[in-house]
Parts: structure tokens; C-alpha cells; sequence
């Protein structure tokens, strides 16, 4: 059974500014420039698996990311609330 092929990304000039301003910026999370740079990539045309092996995350990592941009555009690559109970205190109050 042949594999789906991955999903073409082209980003507009606005879009590729943003992801590449993610990239370079120092109060950017890991989580955010992983992301930035998992979709860079996509838009060149590299592979999920070249993109996952350059990155240092797995392939299905690579497939969800690009998946959301895809879908979402930029609002795809934010967190979405987690399932499970409420956090029953404000990080604040931990420190």
C-alpha cells in the first residue's frame, strides 16, 4: 500500500516574515521554533522524514505540525487546550 503523500505548504510573504521572526526570536518557546522550522522546511519542499531527522523530533511529529498549517494556517501551530482536570492552582502561586 503506497503512503499518502505530504501536504504542500506555501506560505504567503506575511507568513513566511512571522515563522522566520519565531525562529530568530529569544523569547520564542522550543515548542514555537520547532514549529516555525518544521513548516520553513515543509514550504521548501523537504521531506517529513529529512525535515524530523534535521530537526531531532520523530516523523509523526513532522506529519501533525504540517497538518495543521495546512489546515489553520498560523493559528494551527498554538496549543490547544489539553484534556484532563483544571489546573487547581495559578502557575504564580508555585513559585
Amino acid at each position: 500500500m503506497p503512503l499518502a503523500s505530504a501536504v504542500t505548504i506555501e506560505l504567503t510573504d506575511e507568513q513566511r516574515v512571522h515563522l522566520e521572526k519565531t525562529v530568530r526570536k529569544q523569547t520564542a518557546t522550543q515548542r514555537e521554533a520547532v514549529r516555525a522550522r518544521i513548516v520553513l522546511l515543509a514550504a521548501e519542499g523537504v521531506p517529513n522524514h529529512q525535515i524530523a531527522r534535521h530537526l531531532g523530533c520523530s516523523r509523526t511529529t513532522v506529519v501533525t505540525w504540517r497538518g495543521r498549517f495546512f489546515d489553520e494556517g498560523l493559528a494551527g501551530l498554538v496549543d490547544r487546550p489539553r484534556p484532563g482536570r483544571p489546573r487547581s492552582f495559578s502557575p504564580s502561586a508555585a513559585s
